[in-house]
């Protein structure tokens, strides 16, 4: 490949020129030297060095340095608000939980330093004048677009488990080939991943999942994934016997997972929307049959996301997106502004995603009118946004507010009555304008004061 010039952000080029201008070698590392190579822009800048921590420190008097981890060597220096981790020239020591080394010891060699590190695309180095340092030929990794560990894979998973995911998501996200020592090295390894935390593992795995090549990185290493998450196990080879799929459910959810927009909520529903299946399957001469899946797939998810101790947010809307992914669509508005109503816009545009993504893994000869399908409710839950189409309660051009002015008692009333409302605006009945509104609700008021609502 042909090698790019490196240019760091202005803060990187002053710390680099505090730390070699007080007499000691530094260089950016690490991921930041790899995406820069391949023409992207780092999202973090990261240095390493010769100082040791406090000499490192003292080179910054003028700006904030958080003492990050100072028992591996590590500063972090807030330059024009841009933070710098900034790190000593280190060889680790033993990895006794398979995790992080029991101690580190500095070295004035940044070979040593490269030698530690994970992939060959992550051990390289950048000097503003002496240009690229890459002792483990990670610019031919990039260039083959291979991840390779640095020395012997299988020590490099021993001494962390966790990079046994971290190589597969890179392989997923940058869309690159695992090297065939450094696979085998995975599948023979992956019992060190319950070493690792719940939160970490959740992290690389919904990086994984978001990735380019998360569908090709997940049949290679199901193994590996099954390890962390053996409720998905059963849909591996799962034949559907149904007409209506050409794959086993695995691969539909595999195929399902790549074919939904690369965002955590959505990649994760895909990827369990369908794990109840294989626990209720039923056949008879129609075919397989899997009535109620959708309630065994959210029990599964719940364990599942609570094992990875994901955020509530993600929690609540992947679960949501796993009961309600069968539902029927009848392709009329009123089923759209009902759903809406039920669950807000944003919900129901996931929902048509996952379904979109849920039919195009189906059957050859249903998917492309079942895909047209999806995509012309997702146009038409678009122009009812776009057009301001009343929905929603808070969409109402009356408030309860306006309610207690017309003197409805406050209480439960308010909102049977706004309810109603909406009914009316929603099939069309009532527009949607204050007078009309107000109006409709003292005519549904009498109704109620007379045993009618």
């Amino acid at each position: 490949m042909t090698l790019l010039r490196i240019t760091p952000p202005a803060p990187v080029q002053l710390a680099l020129e505090r730390l070699t201008s007080a007499g000691y070698s530094a260089y950016i590392v690490g991921g930041c030297v790899r995406d820069a190579l391949r023409g992207e822009i780092p999202h973090d800048w990261d240095c390493t060095t010769s100082a040791r921590p406090e000499q490192a420190a003292a080179c910054f008097p003028d700006y904030h340095v958080i003492e990050t981890g100072l028992k591996h060597g590590t500063i972090t220096v807030v330059i024009d608000r841009m933070p710098i981790e900034i790190t000593t020239y280190r060889i680790d020591g033993s990895y006794a939980d398979h995790r992080r080394p029991d101690s580190v010891t500095f070295t004035d060699r940044l070979e040593d330093d490269l030698a530690r590190r994970d992939f060959t695309v992550n051990a390289m180095a950048y000097h503003l004048a002496r240009g690229l340092i890459d002792c483990w030929h990670g610019a031919d990794d990039l260039k083959a677009g291979r991840i390779s560990c640095v020395g012997d894979p299988a020590a490099r998973f021993e001494e962390d488990g966790l990079r046994i995911l971290r190589a597969m998501r890179f392989a997923s996200v940058l869309g690159f080939a695992i090297a065939p020592a450094t696979a085998d090295a995975v599948h023979e390894k992956k019992e060190l991943l319950h070493h690792i935390s719940a939160e970490r593992i959740q992290t690389e795995l919904t990086k994984l999942l978001c990735g380019r090549d998360a569908e090709r990185v997940l049949t290679e290493f199901s193994d590996v994934l099954f390890t962390v998450l053996p409720e998905l196990a059963p849909m591996l080879g799962f034949d559907q016997h149904n007409p209506h799929h050409d794959y086993d459910v695995w691969i539909h959810t595999l195929k399902t997972v790549s074919a939904v927009p690369p965002e955590p909520v959505l990649r994760w529903a895909a990827l369990l929307h369908d794990s109840g299946k294989p626990h209720i399957f039923t056949q008879d001469e129609r075919g397989g049959h899997f009535y109620r899946h959708a309630e065994v797939s959210v029990q599964i998810a719940q364990k599942v996301l609570k094992a990875l101790k994901t955020d509530r947010k993600t929690y609540d809307r992947v679960l949501l997106l796993t009961e309600m992914h069968d539902m029927v669509w009848n392709g009329t508005e009123k089923q759209m502004k009902r759903t809406v109503r039920r669950i807000g816009a944003d919900a129901v545009r996931e929902l048509l995603l996952l379904h979109r993504g849920d039919v195009s893994a189906q059957a050859e000869i249903h998917r492309a009118e079942r895909t047209a399908e999806a995509d012309r409710l997702i146009g038409m839950l678009d122009e009812l946004v776009s057009a301001a189409v009343p929905m929603t309660l808070r969409d109402l051009a009356v408030t309860g507010g306006d309610l207690l002015r017309i003197g409805f008692p406050q209480g439960r009333e308010i909102g049977r009555c706004l309810n109603a409302l909406l009914d009316r605006v929603t099939d069309g009945s009532l527009p949607n304008e204050s007078d009309a509104l107000l109006k409709a609700a003292k005519e549904i008021r009498k109704e109620h004061e007379n045993g009618a609502f």
